[in-house]
């Protein structure tokens, strides 16, 4: 039986579980190109994960402590 790889969010909710800590634009795009994401570009990576951190945000896998800065950690 072959397993599905995981997705892009699931990934990065895995590596935010392992890793702990805080989690800016920064550290989820090396997170997410670690993980094997290949972006058109950084513009296009940082927007991916961004999105990302929102979606996991709103599943409650982190939380923005600071409403004025896009800095998460883990709920």
């Amino acid at each position: 039986m072959t397993e599905k790889p995981l997705t892009h969010k699931q990934a990065l909710a895995a590596v935010i579980g392992a890793l702990g800590g805080t989690w800016d634009t920064e550290r989820a795009v090396l997170a997410l190109r670690t993980a094997g994401y290949e972006p058109r570009g950084d513009e296009a990576a940082g927007k991916e994960a961004r999105r990302l951190l929102r979606d996991l945000a709103g599943d409650g896998v982190v939380v923005r402590p600071d409403p004025d800065r896009a800095v998460y950690r883990p709920a």
